[in-house]
């Protein structure tokens, strides 16, 4: 059975970690903050001291990190993963990144014999501990073929996207999608608040629609007006909108809406709440509005 490698056990990291070691691989961890590799230690892992270590005693070294900067050093840096990764061995990528970063990672694995994917992931911490997982996978598809039984350990749903980077592209079409949608629930929601409509009214009325689907997560922060702890973090899909808008002005794509929508993001990072559940959102729109969405 393949050893398999991980760097990266945060929030998101470590359930999909644990769910591997769960169906049976032996595994080798990292993370900047040791402590939280502990669950993984306590069930067999063996402790690397760095994404160089990681590399060279696995044959598929995952990493799951907030964004493209982190990428690059966990993968270019000094003891990064390029420096220990074997001839023949695999590093794939979970994080939410740059389609052209990878792409460039994958030419420089190539000169060592390795071979790289790009495998993003729709989820959050709580679904993810239940492998209610979405990974969107791509890159060389007979080695996809071989490591799909490890998606499988820790995804319910694998959707290959093709070449190398295209994976990435998709979760940041996705997230684009999700965060524009959101932008424009809030204002709904508050328009009808202001109008005199009784919320819970109004959220019955839209439960065949977007508001159903909307409804759970409403109901976890903005209905409770707490955005703590977070689901996914504001500070990450403030991230997740730059890049996509930045593959868009790569590609000669406009977005005006998505545009809007990362200038929102940029003036709630500047209010503090970057760290608060991305659901705060609302709240900026609830104080522009006047009104509290509050069934």
């Amino acid at each position: 059975m393949k050893t398999i490698g991980f760097i990266g056990v945060g929030n998101l990291g470590a359930p999909m970690a644990k769910n591997i070691q769960n169906a049976g691989y032996p595994m080798v961890v990292y993370d900047v903050r040791e402590g939280a590799t502990k669950p993984l230690l306590e069930g067999g892992a063996r402790l690397a001291a760095d994404p160089e270590e990681v590399a060279s005693l696995s044959d598929v070294t995952f990493t799951s990190v907030p964004g493209p900067l982190e990428v690059e050093e966990v993968t270019l840096g000094p003891h990064g993963v390029l420096s220990g990764i074997k001839d023949g061995g695999v590093y794939v990528d979970l994080s939410t990144s740059r389609p052209s970063l990878i792409q460039r990672i994958g030419e420089m694995f190539e000169t060592k014999g390795a071979t790289v994917l790009d495998a993003p992931v729709l989820t959050s911490p709580a679904t993810a501990a239940d492998r209610q997982v979405v990974v969107m996978p791509s890159g060389d598809k007979v080695v996809y073929e071989t490591l799909r039984p490890i998606f499988e350990s820790f995804a319910d749903k694998v959707v290959y996207q093709g070449s190398l980077g295209m994976g990435s592209a998709c979760k940041l079409v996705n997230n684009m999608i999700t965060l524009a949608v959101r932008q424009v629930v809030a204002e709904g929601l508050t328009l009808g608040v202001k109008a005199g409509l009784d919320l819970n009214s109004l959220m019955e009325a839209g439960s065949r629609m977007v508001l159903g689907h909307q409804r759970e997560g409403l109901e976890n922060t903005v209905f409770r007006g707490q955005y703590e702890p977070p689901s996914f973090r504001q500070a990450l899909a403030r991230k997740d909108i730059g890049l996509a808008n930045e593959l868009g002005r790569e590609l000669s794509v406009p977005m005006p809406v998505a545009n809007l929508v990362e200038q929102i993001s940029i003036q709630i990072g500047n209010r503090g709440w970057g760290d608060l559940d991305t659901h705060v959102i609302y709240q900026l729109q609830e104080e522009l509005a006047g009104v509290e969405i509050r069934p």
